[in-house]
Parts: C-alpha cells; structure tokens; sequence
C-alpha cells in the first residue's frame, strides 16, 4: 500500500509540476486578451483654457473645456478580419468629441483601431483610420501589453498620424498600485484640420483654402499599470495654434486651443477600481497558479519520498516464539 500511494503522490508530483509553466507560458499568452465587444468612456477636463472665438478669430479664456472620449467594440468587423488575419483581432471605433463651457462641440475626431487581441499589436486591415482618412499604424494606443517592461514603446499620435517613442520614466505609487510613468513629447507639427468644424458652413477645405493651417503639440504621460498593462490616469499639456493666410487678418499665428487636460475624478476612481479586479485575474495565471502548482508539486514529492522510504524502512528481527519444553526421558 506504502508502495503505491508513493507512485501515486510522485505521479500527482510531476503533474502540479507540468502545470506551473504551461499555465504561465501556454495557457496565458492564450486565454488573456481584450474582449472584442468591450465599451469604456472617459472625461477629460482642461481647466482654465485657452480658446479661439471663431466669431473674432481671437483667443480667449473659458473656464473649461471638456473631453470625452469613447472606445466601442465593433464584434462583427473582428470577426470579419479574423477570417484572414488568423489571429484574434479586437476593432475599436473610437471617438473624441470636445466642447466648450457652453457645451458647443468644438471639435469631434472618429478613429478606427484594429489591434491584436493578446499583444496589442495593430492588425493592418481595411478601415484602419483617424477621421476618415487611411492609416497604417506602428505601435501602440490606448493601452500597453499585458506585463508591461520598463522600457520605451512606439506610441501613435492620431493628430500627426505618426509613431514615436513614449519614455518609461520610472515606477511610482498611484493609489496604492505600482505603475510605470510614460511621457512622450510631440515638437510643434502641422496638422490636418478636422472634417467638422465648429462653424457651420465652414469645412476644412475652405479653411486651407485661406492659406491658414493649423499645427500642434503636446506632452502626453501615461500612469500605466504594468500587469495589465492599463493606463490608470492619463493628461496632456495640449496647445494648437492657426497660423499664415488671410483667415487671421495679417496675424501670424493665433491660439486656437491651450490647455492642461486631465482626467476628471470620478473616472480616476473608477478606472482605478476596474484596473484592480482585472490585474488578480490576470495575476491568477502568471503568478498565483504557477507557484502554488509549483509549490504544490515540491510538497507532493516530499511526501512520495517520505511515503516510499518508510516503506523500506526494516522492521527487524521477529521475536523468537516460545517452545514446548522437550520431555525428560530416564
């Protein structure tokens, strides 16, 4: 019996044991991904900002101007592209709509963003645009790999339609979860102007018709929280200007938005507290279950070694049996 609950504990042994990387370097490069029918929003706020009158052409300060923005699944076109690109694919449809203090739409950007669903790498695939014009993007947006490095990534700029580098710039304490900061800065760039515009009847084409063009720049940071790979807050120091053409009366440049946007507070706390119950799923797999099968199979071989060596273990000699006594004969 010692025998076989032995064979059968190392047997137990050797499989927690298998189990401990597979689930980490198998099972979790598989099963985490971003759902495709996902749906968030966010709003930014950018207080005390700085904002063009397209009445006057001038700028002027509003007590604030607000941002939101909204990421929706699109199920049926990650099916679609599934089909050829052989892979799980998530497709985004995003929009950024920002508004005055009066609530007036000052300007509203649509993305399409087609991304792989474990790495988050872009998936090249028809409909991959910002604003309805074609992009191939490079890099990330929005969101950072499943265990985040402490390295630099290529980040898209929807405005300049470009990649470049965002700078790991340390671990910090936010609300007490360790994140990575990332910051990156996008020197002062010409840019397209939107497909709507805030004045009704005006278009972006009679706009460049004025020889006025538009330019930007920003300092986007990131705190990201690197198991999930989630950002948990985000801002920008954002400034756009007008500049050349008849459209500023003999001015060079005019400030068209200046502001320091940044998350409002209620979706601080509830991106913090969604961040937190994803990261112990997705911990479940890469830490909790592959050392407790580990642990679990060293503590089953011990028993088996013990199990089998106090099977060998001898019992000594048995005691000598009393016998009868031989007769005496004369």
């Amino acid at each position: 019996m010692r025998r076989t609950s032995g064979l059968v504990l190392l047997a137990l042994a050797v499989l927690c044991t298998a189990l401990s990387p597979l689930l980490r370097f198998y099972a979790f490069p598989r099963l985490a991904k971003i759902p495709a029918n996902q749906y968030q929003d966010m709003v930014l706020e950018a207080k005390d900002a700085t904002l063009l009158d397209y009445g006057t052409m001038r700028a002027k300060k509003v007590p604030k101007v607000t941002v939101v923005q909204t990421l929706k699944g699109d199920v049926a076109a990650a099916r679609r592209i599934e089909r050829t690109a052989g892979r799980d694919v998530v497709v985004w449809n995003s929009l950024s709509y920002v508004q005055g203090p009066d609530g007036a739409m000052v300007s509203k950007i649509p993305e399409r963003y087609i991304f792989d669903a474990h790495s988050q790498e872009p998936v090249h695939a028809t409909g991959e645009m910002v604003d309805g014009d074609p992009v191939t993007r490079e890099g990330i947006e929005f969101k950072w790999p499943f265990l985040t490095e402490k390295r630099d990534y290529e980040y898209f700029d929807a405005q300049t339609r470009t990649s470049a580098p965002i700078h790991y710039r340390g671990t910090q304490d936010f609300r007490g979860l360790k994140v990575y900061y990332f910051e990156q800065t996008v020197p002062w760039t010409k840019v397209s102007f939107p497909k709507v515009m805030p004045v009704k009847g005006i278009t972006a084409a009679s706009v460049a018709a004025t020889g006025t063009t538009r330019w930007y720049t920003t300092v986007r940071r990131f705190w990201v929280e690197p198991v999930t790979g989630a950002p948990v807050y985000g801002e920008e120091i954002h400034r756009e200007e007008l500049r050349g053409g008849t459209l500023l009366g003999g001015r060079d440049k005019v400030t068209a938005f200046a502001g320091h946007v940044k998350m409002r507070e209620d979706y601080i706390e509830h991106t913090v507290a969604l961040v937190q119950s994803n990261r112990t799923l997705v911990l479940l797999l890469t830490s909790y279950l592959p050392w407790g099968f580990l642990a679990l199979g060293a503590l089953l071989f011990a028993l088996a070694l013990l199990t089998e060596a106090r099977g060998r273990r001898p019992t000594g000699p048995e005691p000598a049996q009393d016998s009868e006594p031989e007769p005496v004969t004369a």
